[in-house]
């Protein structure tokens, strides 16, 4: 399958008054076409800002993309001038951010802020625009079309707004949808209708997919691949199969400990992580999870781990990567 998206050593910084952030971290991944993706870490590990360096989204000041390469359809992405990126955003990459509340204009009605897009990017008419719209809202699960797309944001339920804005990023039917937690301001039985409807809708239209969550979880059933970071960096990379059923990351053993379990015995406690992530303005020498990590030794706090591989396709940094099946059994 071909790449659709190569992102190579990517590195994205804010500059503040208390120091450089170091939000990317040196990070590469590839989406193939058609593929679903799944971007997982705990808040503030740089998922987000991976997605929206993606669409050059960093404001400056005070962030910045300052070193990598982002290539999208053969085309890279940072060499693009600013008129030039915005035909690719919403046209070609379309983003479904975390909370449609804030991401959906509260003054303009739902229709107008589908059909805009529309005719803006696709050259549609008024009325071919008005038609799609209904087509959209009839396809992501909205009943009576008609009438909602008079309706402003506030009409409708948490729901039915991330339904708008799965409709708004399907709208000019693009290569590849980015959503930035899509589920996290929903109740967990609307989650699950809302992933199942993302997953349908992108297999039907042959769209690919990256998912930004901090649920592993979530993802479980959805994703073909799974991206694993912490401090701005990839920690752990594989297919779904291998990352939920042989981990070889302690923050990626982590993250599952502390996720129920149906295939775990009633009353099994969760265990979760213990600390705090980093400050990532003071990182320390050597691996970030070190301070979290009960399987540390000496080399974890004086040099970074790379990504090694553990089998095809599969990737983990970690100093002990050859060990973990052991230390999973002792511990």
């Amino acid at each position: 399958m071909a790449k659709l998206l190569e992102v190579k050593n990517l590195t994205t910084q804010f500059f503040t008054s208390a120091g450089t952030v170091q939000a990317v971290d040196d990070v590469s991944f590839d989406v193939d076409e058609g593929e679903t993706v799944a971007v997982v870490g705990e808040s503030g590990c740089g998922k987000s800002v991976s997605a929206l360096s993606i669409l050059r989204l960093i404001p400056w000041p005070p962030g910045k993309i300052v070193g990598g390469s982002i290539h999208f359809a053969g085309r890279d992405l940072l060499a693009l001038s600013d008129n030039e990126i915005r035909t690719v955003r919403g046209r070609e990459i379309s983003m479904v951010f975390q909370e449609p509340m804030t991401s959906l204009n509260p003054v303009l009605s739902i229709g107008l802020q589908l059909t805009e897009t529309m005719e803006h990017h696709l050259g549609f008419s008024n009325d071919q625009a008005h038609q799609r719209a209904v087509e959209l809202l009839t396809m992501v699960g909205i009943s009576e079309p008609e009438r909602r797309l008079s309706q402003y944001p506030h009409h409708l339920s948490g729901g039915m707004r991330q339904r708008v804005m799965i409709a708004l990023a399907l709208s000019c039917e693009p290569k590849l949808i980015i959503a930035d937690e899509p589920t996290t301001a929903l109740d967990v039985t609307i989650q699950a209708q809302i992933l199942e409807l993302m997953k349908d809708l992108t297999k039907q239209m042959g769209v690919a997919l990256i998912v930004i969550t901090h649920n592993l979880g979530v993802v479980a059933r959805y994703a073909d691949r799974v991206n694993v970071m912490y401090a701005g960096k990839m920690i752990e990379m594989g297919n779904a199969r291998q990352i939920y059923h042989d981990p070889h990351h302690p923050y990626t053993l982590g993250l599952l400990a502390s996720v129920p379990r149906m295939d775990q015995p009633r009353g099994n406690r969760l265990i979760p992580i213990e600390g705090q992530p980093p400050d990532l303005t003071h990182l320390d020498t050597g691996c970030a999870f070190r301070p979290r990590c009960r399987f540390a030794v000496d080399q974890c706090a004086v040099e970074i781990p790379s990504l090694q591989a553990v089998e095809d396709e599969h990737t983990a940094a970690c100093w002990r990567v050859s060990e973990i099946s052991e230390l999973k059994v002792a511990s």
